[in-house]
């Protein structure tokens, strides 16, 4: 019977700790290793590469201006080879679509919190870096490369993607960066310039 406790118990031990050590159905050790806080564009673009979903902001054309936000699945290209931009799939049905064809200006957000390498600290806490990209959310034509890029990109980290219904008709939006806020340590946001960011030295 002791025998059979220590196994019950040693199972359920192995089982939280596996699945502690799984984000978005990969492991852990799969995320690429974090920046040092003080390489802040490469920062920037880890958050970017490593996140699957973030909020995107809009502003509501049903709700008098209202800013909008909505949690959104996204990818900036194929894995380990993102381009930074944020690549979305979205639909008319959606407020967040509908209102960016009205007016295009949005802000993005991702957190390091969902990688599960902030430990135990508080997603608020400056140690756990967030990043907000803000520019403009614009429809990406159909047929063109870009649009191509863009579907491989989703598809690439959400396959279910390519089963959504064909009458909702989703299609590639990308957000066009102005300007960059990120905050990965103490001391406030750390200034990132666009080009920076988009060519960044390796």
């Amino acid at each position: 019977m002791g025998i059979n406790i220590f196994y019950v118990v040693s199972f359920l031990l192995f089982f939280v700790s596996s699945q502690n050590s799984i984000v978005h159905g990969r492991s852990l050790n799969s995320i690429n290793e974090k920046p040092d806080p003080k390489d802040v564009v490469a920062t920037a673009r880890w958050l970017v590469s490593q996140n699957f979903w973030g909020v995107l902001n809009t502003i509501s054309i049903e709700l008098q201006g209202a800013p909008f936000g909505n949690l959104v699945s996204f990818s900036d290209g194929l894995p380990n080879k993102g381009k930074g931009i944020p690549y979305f799939y979205l639909t008319k049905l959606d407020p967040t679509a509908r209102n960016a064809l009205k007016d295009s200006r949005a802000s993005f957000t991702v957190s390091e919190y969902p990688l599960g390498t902030c430990g135990r600290i508080d997603p608020e806490n400056p140690a756990c870096s967030k990043l907000t990209l803000i520019g403009k959310l614009k429809l990406v034509y159909k047929k063109s490369k870009e649009a191509e890029f863009g579907r491989n990109a989703l598809f690439s980290k959400h396959s279910e993607m390519k089963g959504w219904p064909k009458d909702h008709h989703f299609k590639v939006y990308k957000l066009e960066i102005d300007n960059i806020f990120l905050v990965d340590w103490f001391g406030g946001p750390k200034p990132i310039n666009r080009k920076e960011y988009l060519h960044p030295k390796i």
